[in-house]
């Protein structure tokens, strides 16, 4: 079944309870394999529509929601000893992406699914943190001498961390953006506009703005690996913030810090796909920032197939292709030509011999 039965569900949740079990059968699997199925758990629930669902459906929602409260406990306690390992630095940490969502009691951390936790501290700071982390059992994942430069020298961070008894992994961030993107800007002002968590001392979570422009920039730079899950996030970062004053401050905030193209992205993405209720207004001073002709239906037709569930056996026609552009584009926007050739030549002609450098 090719059809997207998904994302009709996220706009109007009441939809699914039309569904006859063969239809939900591809629901739960479409779900399941964007790691949606926690929220639509949850947005079937608010819906009211649970009773008059088939029988088989409920325990795939019921132990969904488990599942995602388990992670979310274990999420709150994986932040709680980073800050301690990190209580001697001399500014606070600052959380990104889902762990943000989650402590900040964001509707977008309300039945999320997490593969790691990311932080963002000053660049002069790291080896001081790193240090630190190693000392509390956090380990290096990358032990390739050509990985460790690769991040070192080139991203926007440190190689991901993994702990030694959790085996849970944090990936810790001094920028957004790599070294050598194309959209090169100063973290600094993020680092200044972040905002306290309460309950959780220093303990910081991005500005609203800087939120969806972070998300924004981490989806349309090339992380389509759960591209519908993160469109999703921003769906639900944009109507929890969504004021006249917000609005302002999100165009205003990417003008100045040259993100435009990926807000443009996000925002035409979210308003096709889940409906997300956009000021026309916003919309028409984000025209000038996106992509023109044929370049504009090239990149519309790559996130079409990107971001369409299809069944996760057999994709859906296209989305292969799609995916490889999608790389392709991503790296072209990490890396100058030049450094990009040699990245590639070694990953695939000297990488595949030299397995075993340590």
């Amino acid at each position: 079944m090719s059809r997207d039965l998904l994302t009709p569900v996220l706009r109007e949740p009441a939809r699914c309870a039309a569904y006859d079990l063969a239809l939900w059968d591809g629901l739960l699997r479409q779900a399941r394999n964007t790691l949606l199925l926690p929220r639509l758990a949850r947005l079937v629930r608010h819906a009211s529509v649970t009773e008059i669902l088939p029988a088989p459906v409920l325990p795939h929602l019921q132990a969904a929601q488990v599942l995602a409260d388990k992670q979310a406990q274990s999420v709150r306690w994986e932040v709680k000893c980073i800050l301690q390992a990190l209580a001697d630095l001399p500014v606070p940490v600052i959380l990104l992406k889902g762990a943000a969502y989650l402590l900040a009691d964001l509707r977008a951390g309300y039945g999320r699914l997490f593969s790691d936790v990311d932080i963002l501290l000053p660049k002069e700071l790291l080896g001081h943190a790193e240090n630190a982390l190693m000392l509390h059992g956090w380990m290096m994942s990358h032990h390739n001498a050509y990985d460790q430069r690769y991040y070192r020298r080139w991203m926007h961070e440190l190689p991901p961390m993994k702990h030694a008894l959790r085996e849970s992994v944090l990936d810790v961030h001094h920028a957004i953006l790599p070294e050598t993107s194309r959209l090169k800007f100063d973290a600094q002002p993020l680092l200044e506009a972040a905002q306290p968590v309460p309950g959780w001392e220093n303990l910081r979570v991005l500005a609203p703005a800087d939120m969806v422009l972070h998300s924004a920039t981490h989806l349309f730079s090339g992380d389509f690996e759960h591209a519908l899950r993160d469109l999703v996030d921003l769906d639900s970062l944009l109507r929890e913030f969504a004021s006249p004053a917000f609005w302002l401050q999100l165009i205003r905030r990417s003008e100045s810090l040259a993100l435009g193209r990926p807000l443009y992205y996000a925002l035409t993405s979210c308003r096709r796909w889940l409906d997300t209720p956009i000021p026309r207004e916003v919309m028409e001073q984000l025209i000038p920032m996106g992509p023109s002709g044929a370049a504009r239906m090239m990149m519309a037709t790559i996130h079409r197939r990107l971001f369409a569930p299809g069944p996760p056996a057999s994709p859906r026609a296209g989305k292969g292709l799609a995916q490889w552009a999608a790389f392709a584009h991503a790296h072209w926007l990490r890396m100058p030509l030049g450094v990009l050739a040699y990245h590639l030549a070694y990953k695939g002609v000297i990488a595949p011999w030299r397995k075993n450098e340590a």
